[in-house]
């Protein structure tokens, strides 16, 4: 595994780990509508990837990374991983702020737009990668975990939970950075790909719908 992977995986552990028990350090680089938009507070759009809500939330979104990574560390080297994965968790609280910019109290932490970018980066290179996840005797294909992920992310975001803090939102960015990442560099294989790209982002143009047709939320 490459080194780059590890120090991500770890710094998130990590970070993550003392923010469970340290609200003042949650609270001081979560993502924050308010802090960002009134108190020019960026740093926040980048260090709350770093947090999480809780021990399973880390789980899932690291395990997902450790499952994907190296598919795009392989397809465009450790500065195209890094690129897509920062990139995404960028974009996908850039787009949170956009659809709550009227909303100064909403919150929102974790890797899911960073995730999202690697995930959707992956399926355009290998759609069909084995995924043995917990106690599951066959592998899933990755698309189908894909949908899965994005699925609930999605039904999550429509249907928020109070204190949740979970930044659901910032999957669509982070998804739709990554794949225009793969396209670019890579169009071939993202085109050959489309039909498995296309059954992964049907969460993802359900919630483009109900936020953007019907303004459902923000």
């Amino acid at each position: 595994m490459s080194t780059i992977l590890i120090i991500i995986i770890a710094a998130t552990a990590i970070f993550s780990y003392f923010g469970f028990s340290n609200q003042q350090l949650f609270e001081k680089y979560k993502f924050n509508v308010g802090a960002i938009r009134g108190n020019k507070e960026y740093i926040r759009l980048i260090s709350a990837g770093f947090l999480h809500g809780d021990l399973m939330h880390l789980l899932f979104n690291m395990m997902t990374l450790y499952f994907f990574g190296p598919i795009v560390l392989q397809a465009f080297g450790e500065i195209g991983f890094l690129a897509v994965y920062f990139g995404s968790i960028l974009l996908g609280n850039l787009f949170s702020l956009y659809l709550y910019q009227n909303q100064s109290w909403y919150s929102a932490i974790g890797a899911s737009g960073g995730v999202s970018g690697i995930l959707f980066a992956s399926i355009a290179m290998i759609p069909d990668l084995g995924i043995y996840f917990f106690f599951i005797p066959i592998p899933i294909p990755g698309y189908i975990f894909g949908l899965l992920y994005f699925g609930y992310s999605v039904y999550s975001m429509l249907n928020p939970r109070e204190h949740d803090n979970i930044g659901h939102a910032a999957h669509m960015g982070g998804a739709f950075f990554g794949l225009v990442y793969a396209v670019a560099l890579q169009p071939e294989r993202a085109v050959e790909n489309s039909l498995f790209l296309g059954i992964m982002a049907l969460p993802l143009i359900y919630m483009a719908y109900m936020v953007f047709v019907k303004k459902k939320i923000g």
